[in-house]
């Protein structure tokens, strides 16, 4: 019965449906807008949520971050210009179609690809995590402590440049977590005279300087100032290529099923990330083919691959940050922020003390879908032609100014700004350097409670360190942490 109490949650006061459907609709004009990633967006929302009561909160953010996956793709097609990196590989396929006229067929192939991809991710997203959480429940500080630490030495191998890079993002985020008052001794630690910092580094205004004033500042130093510079091509003359027929569908619905495959599974990896799924489902549908040397030339196959693999990790990279305290994701990773200012408990027991909430989130997710898909359907084509009207000289310094306004109506203080440019100043320097930044947000925002599971572990184990020897669980993870670190050295020697 939990998703019925969920959508009973859902609709029992206006403010949780109203923020779902309007989270829907932003992160779909939003995704559509290249250069402004989901990332950005859910940090520039995160101040409201602050005035939203927990289950609007995280629907907010929830739905922007699932329908953002689709709207990248609407520029990708007509614009050869994706939204979202994510959307590369339906570029690939969908702005050949726009050439010939067919922008109808594609954007409508997109969004059911997305639709069909993200509603399988949400059902085994509401019916996996709960059954999973039930064995991860029974997981002691040690456990959690060698999934703190395979869950960082895939994040730091996979999200960079290098795994060396990789690594220092971590390291980098687990040491700025550590700023603030040790919880045991009280101590200060790090604050170097900053009162400010007792309470350790705020959430929001690290944020909003790594995601966003970072990309500001990188578009400011780079000029690149343009978001489109493709027309839309006009209309194909033949009726059927404004649709997707049936035959087409009946043709590439096991492409979209092995894809929808391929990325929930990708999803439920830390790390990971929907644009490895895309292109791995786009290569292997391709690889499929028999007429491979269509592909590249406006084959409707490849976008239902991309789109399907895409939406597919929306609600699966979800099901460790539920049942394990892992964000998979940068959208996971900033919910799991959100979840936190609100006091949600993050982990396996977030079923039990947060029943109504996380069920409410999963009808949201739900809601979400539907809306994205009607609107989708009918409407991507005026969204395209919204966002080609923007004026891209103004997109940037309004995001800029939205910072400050936001970061300040957050708890009214000064202080949380200037930590804010420090941020952004910070981002800007390790986008320059290829760091990782989701890596280092997730690390950050992981690392008191890598810091609480390891003082709880040694205070089960005097002895030091010999208790995981007798956790069969945690050293399976240490040994999958340690394979994960090999396989990626091995990758990059070759």
């Amino acid at each position: 019965m939990g998703i019925l109490d969920g959508f009973s949650a859902l609709f029992s006061s206006w403010q949780p449906a109203f923020f779902a459907i309007l989270g829907t609709l932003i992160g779909l004009v939003g995704g559509a807008i290249p250069g402004l990633s989901s990332g950005a967006m859910i940090a520039l929302l995160i101040p409201v949520t602050y005035y939203l009561d927990p289950l609007a909160a995280l629907a907010l953010i929830y739905t922007v971050s699932k329908s953002s996956d689709f709207g990248g793709s609407i520029p990708a097609i007509l614009f050869n210009t994706p939204g979202t990196p994510q959307a590369s590989a339906t570029q690939i396929e969908g702005f050949p179609m726009t050439q010939q006229g067919k922008q109808g067929k594609a954007l409508k192939m997109a969004v059911i690809a997305s639709a069909q991809g993200d509603l399988f991710s949400e059902l085994l997203l509401i019916f996996g995590a709960a059954t999973l959480a039930v064995y991860a429940a029974e997981l002691g500080p040690p456990e959690f402590v060698a999934i703190y630490f395979c869950a960082f030495v895939i994040i730091g191998g996979l999200l960079g440049k290098s795994v060396i890079i990789g690594f220092l993002s971590v390291i980098l985020g687990l040491a700025l977590s550590l700023v603030g008052t040790d919880p045991i001794t009280a101590d200060d630690r790090f604050i170097f005279g900053v009162n400010e910092l007792l309470d350790g580094i705020a959430l929001v205004p690290v944020l909003l300087g790594v995601f966003v004033l970072a990309e500001v500042f990188s578009k400011a130093a780079d000029k690149a100032y343009d978001i489109m510079d493709q027309p839309i091509a006009g209309k194909s003359d033949d009726p059927t290529d404004s649709y997707v027929t049936f035959a087409e569908y009946c043709r590439v619905l096991p492409t979209m099923l092995r894809s929808t495959g391929i990325g929930a599974a990708i999803g439920m990896l830390p790390g990971v990330g929907s644009a490895v799924a895309c292109f791995v489902a786009y290569s292997e549908a391709k690889r499929k083919s028999k007429t491979p040397e269509t592909w590249g030339k406006g084959e409707i196959e490849g976008i239902a691959a991309a789109e399907s693999a895409n939406n597919a990790t929306s609600g699966a990279n979800l099901i460790p940050l539920l049942t394990l305290g892992i964000p998979g994701s940068t959208a996971a990773a900033l919910l799991s922020g959100v979840m936190l200012i609100h006091g949600v408990e993050i982990g396996p027991n977030i079923f039990t003390t947060s029943y109504d909430i996380i069920y409410g989130v999963f009808a949201a997710g739900l809601l979400c879908i539907a809306t994205y898909f009607v609107v989708g359907y009918w409407g991507s084509g005026y969204v395209g032609a919204l966002v080609g009207r923007i004026p891209a000289n103004m997109v940037y310094p309004i995001i800029f100014v939205t910072c400050y306004v936001a970061v300040y109506a957050t708890r009214q203080a000064t202080f949380d700004m200037v930590i804010m440019t420090i941020f952004g100043l910070i981002g800007f320097l390790m986008k320059r350097l290829d760091m990782s930044l989701p890596a280092f947000v997730i690390a950050f925002i992981l690392g008191p409670g890598l810091e609480r599971s390891m003082r709880q572990t040694f205070l089960l184990d005097e002895a030091g360190g010999w208790i995981f020897l007798e956790r069969p669980v945690a050293l399976g993870f240490f040994a999958l942490g340690a394979f994960a670190f090999f396989m990626r050295l091995r990758q990059r020697s070759e």
